[in-house]
């Protein structure tokens, strides 16, 4: 995933969320990061059992979450990507930027297309196309009927979110398949809608095998109501410092990176495709006015 070099190399980009970074030359690696806090807008957690059993909770709101996955496939947006390395002295001393919408053809195929994106200044890091692949397909993390299967999921109480009142669950994977990666955090339910309003967490597992390092600092993803009944991706955050040990006569490296993912202007597209929601077909005329409620957390920085 992204790369530490000693050279000049091509950047990465990744959200907060599960930035990969492999080493450039041969080392060890161990990952230490600042974590983003989650105490604006949480309230006290209630760890005591809840009214209703947990596997019904799991059941219903991962049903929620494979109508919501089907649901976004059908909406265009515009996705923005930040990557900043962060110097001694806390300044920025290099940067990614790239601003993609996520779009259709007059044909009803579904593509990305850049519309900015100034030169990249990063040269601490770079970004393989894992890292690509964690930007379009595993951000934000989406817990389906068809997925929970892979994880163990348990139950940690009830805490408020700003307004929400949410159920919250533990989440990692049962097994790691070779190849393949997974999410490990904590997921919020929002009690209602029985759908994800907040992730933190990181992608797992990291890779430290020498000259393939690959290590995933942890994220937070915070979703908003759109239309009045999808909580779609809005904003992901993510900061940390990566250890690098040295190896083969290269010294040792830290690099602190910062990381930001915003999701805008969602808009249904209209075609004939049905798309039905807790059982009922929504019509596609009424889906392209957003009804945004509060965020479930602290405003976009």
């Amino acid at each position: 995933m992204i790369a530490l070099s000693h050279y000049t190399r091509c950047l990465y980009a990744c959200v907060v969320l599960a930035v990969g970074f492999t080493a450039a030359v041969p080392l060890l690696a161990q990952v230490s990061y600042t974590a983003m806090p989650l105490d604006q807008g949480f309230g006290q957690l209630d760890t005591s059992a809840s009214s209703v059993p947990s596997q019904q909770i799991i059941d219903n709101f991962t049903a929620k979450e494979s109508e919501f996955r089907t649901a976004m496939g059908n909406y265009t947006y515009e996705r923005s990507v930040k990557i900043e390395t962060i110097d001694d002295d806390g300044k920025v001393d290099g940067q990614y930027y790239q601003v993609t919408d996520i779009t259709f053809d007059p044909t009803g195929h579904r593509y990305e297309k850049v519309v900015f994106a100034p030169q990249n200044s990063l040269q601490r890091i770079s970004m393989s196309p894992a890292d690509f692949q964690d930007i379009e397909q595993r951000l934000p993390f989406v817990l389906t009927k068809e997925d929970v299967g892979q994880y163990v999921l348990t139950y940690v109480g009830r805490q408020k979110v700003d307004e929400l009142d949410t159920y919250v669950f533990d989440v990692k994977p049962k097994v790691m398949e070779k190849n393949k990666r997974y999410f490990q955090g904590r997921i919020w339910v929002d009690q209602k809608d029985l759908q994800i309003v907040v992730t933190n967490g990181k992608n797992v597992p990291d890779d430290t095998r020498k000259g393939h390092e690959d290590l995933s600092p942890p994220f937070t993803t915070y979703r908003q109501q759109i239309d009045g009944k999808y909580w779609f991706p809005v904003y992901t955050r993510g900061e940390g410092v990566l250890h690098f040990s040295g190896g083969n006569g290269y010294l040792s490296q830290d690099v602190h990176i910062r990381e930001t993912l915003k999701y805008a202007n969602y808009k249904r597209f209209g075609t004939s495709v049905k798309i039905t929601f807790d059982g009922q077909e929504i019509d596609n005329d009424k889906g392209n006015q957003q009804a945004p409620q509060q965020p479930p957390a602290k405003p976009q920085q």
